[in-house]
């Protein structure tokens, strides 16, 4: 999950320490991971990086089902079926493209939208998946929008 979920990478004493695991047993499910291609690493002097491998065929299954464990799908279909006549909800910026900075930025394109109700999912969003959610309400899209996820 900490591959997939965002853009993240780590190395073997770092992700033994965040794990609480010995960094034997943490190199060899990195070792496994590489050879199945999931991840790649990278030399930073005499440290090996690992990240995930983004060109892999399952890279985005693997992310949008990292996410769906995480709650953002349940978190998305509240949002569109509880605000009012929510037509489509899209991930844009950082999180679309799997890079996790700690915001989700949000743009819902619908009319008579619940702003109250959106501020209470806003404030219970980041207290249960620790993210802050950035929330653009428009009537209709003006242009296309690529790589993003949508919901809708």
């Amino acid at each position: 999950m900490k591959f997939f979920s965002h853009d993240n990478s780590g190395y073997l004493r770092s992700l033994a320490k965040e794990f609480d695991e010995s960094t034997n047993s943490v190199r060899v499910e990195l070792n496994r991971l590489t050879e199945a291609g999931l991840l790649q690493t990278e030399d930073d002097g005499k440290t090996k990086v690992y990240r995930a491998n983004r060109s892999h065929p399952f890279f985005n299954e693997i992310r949008n089902m990292v996410s769906k464990f995480l709650g953002l799908d349940q978190l998305l279909e509240q949002v569109v079926s509880r605000l009012g006549n929510v037509e489509k909800a899209y991930i844009v910026g950082d999180y679309a493209q799997g890079v996790d900075s700690g915001t989700i930025d949000l743009i819902l394109v619908g009319k008579e939208i619940d702003m109250v109700y959106l501020g209470f999912l806003v404030e219970k969003t980041y207290e249960k998946i620790n993210r802050r959610v950035n929330v653009r309400v428009v009537e209709e899209m003006d242009e296309e929008i690529g790589g993003v996820m949508v919901y809708g």
